[in-house]
């Protein structure tokens, strides 16, 4: 539950807690850091949900993209044709 803490430092440690506050203020101290705990996972799942929605978002922004690009046809490109000479017209007035 601690990581490497076992049960004989827990122990250890509420034994000074319980020197350092008394026997009064330990258990809302108790109280306190619990609240303080609860309240901080709370704000990390609060912020790992909005992380998690804005990644859905960014990718079902850039599927729909690339669907729109896919169903749009490619540019026609038109290729300059030489100009073709204009023929001479025969002066006919005779």
């Amino acid at each position: 539950m601690f990581g490497s803490i076992g049960m004989p430092e827990l122990i250890i440690i509420f034994v000074i807690a319980l020197i350092i506050f008394g026997p009064r203020k330990l258990p809302e101290l108790g109280r306190s850091l619990g609240k303080s705990i609860a309240e901080f996972k709370k704000a990390s799942n609060e912020l790992k949900s909005t992380l998690e929605e804005e990644i859905r978002l960014e990718e079902t922004r850039s599927s729909l993209e690339a669907s729109k690009a896919a169903a749009q046809p490619s540019p026609v490109t038109t290729v300059p044709h030489a100009e073709e000479p204009i023929p001479a017209r025969a002066d006919h007035s005779a």
